[in-house]
């Protein structure tokens, strides 16, 4: 149903406001979350994040506007993803403590009949609680049974469905008989908006320890290339130093008329 005049005015007030008044943004996309568990993340995100929806139409509307208002505003590069079902989650917060929130509210869901298969479902062995009666059933997926004290069992894990393929009516049917809810859904992160800069996701996993390793990893390419070609950097000096001062020691031992205070322990031990 379309939105009244009076809601779609609200609407405009509410996104502008938000434009206005946040600079950081998730785009998540919302396939397959229900009215409470979007509800549920709401709630426990109140204080710190605000999430908004809707059609895609309005929001491009309230984008253009802003934008209008805004010119060369850095917020235009969301409005590619105005497409789809899709929404934005609004901060001022850290990007990492709302991450945490929005991806940990995700709810088991049963495999339904067409849907496209979000990881690799395997069936464990063991007792299934079917009685015999429904061999014919199993060995229509060719699923690897024996029968144990009078019902049946899989005798090996078995791979009945493939990530990113349709689930086929079977195959649902018998995750729904051994009551497998295979699947979990939440808010799906799309891309990450944070003051003018569009990036992935996975940016928010880098930490002090990654950056650590980067720095390092890069100060060890430079020396390895500034030493390969005898031309001295602030971050090969330490090793040209190390170099030369193992060539003298080198020296100091080859000869018996003479030495020097730093190389003098060396000598003494051979």
């Amino acid at each position: 149903m379309p939105l009244s005049k009076t809601k779609k005015a609200a609407y405009f007030i509410k996104m502008e406001r938000c434009l206005d008044s946040y600079n950081k943004v998730f785009v998540v996309d919302v396939d397959n979350v229900g009215s409470q568990q979007m509800q549920d993340t709401r709630k426990q995100l109140r204080g710190t994040a605000e999430i908004l929806m809707g059609k895609n139409t309005l929001m491009r509307k309230v984008f253009a506007a802003f934008m209008e208002k805004n010119p060369g505003h850095a917020f235009e590069a969301l409005v590619p993803f105005c497409k789809g079902n899709v929404g934005f989650v609004f901060t001022n917060d850290s990007l990492p403590k709302v991450r945490e929130v929005i991806l940990a509210n995700k709810v088991p869901a049963p495999a339904r009949p067409g849907a496209l298969a979000p990881i690799d479902v395997v069936i464990p062995a063991g007792p299934t609680g079917c009685d015999p009666g429904q061999t014919s059933f199993f060995q229509v997926l060719q699923v690897p049974t024996k029968i144990v004290k009078g019902q049946i069992e899989i005798t090996n894990p078995f791979p009945l469905i493939t990530a990113s393929t349709k689930v086929g009516a079977s195959e649902a049917a018998l995750l729904t008989k051994l009551g497998i809810r295979p699947f979990s859904y939440g808010l799906k992160i799309l891309k990450v908006y944070d003051s003018g800069s569009l990036f992935g996701e996975e940016i928010l996993d880098i930490n002090d320890d990654v950056l650590k390793f980067k720095f390092t990893d890069a100060l060890n390419k430079i020396a390895a290339v500034s030493l390969a070609t005898g031309y001295v950097t602030q971050a090969s000096v330490a090793h040209s130093m190390a170099a030369a001062f193992q060539s003298l020691v080198a020296v100091v031992i080859g000869v018996d008329n003479y030495c020097f205070e730093k190389a003098q322990p060396y000598k003494d031990a051979l």
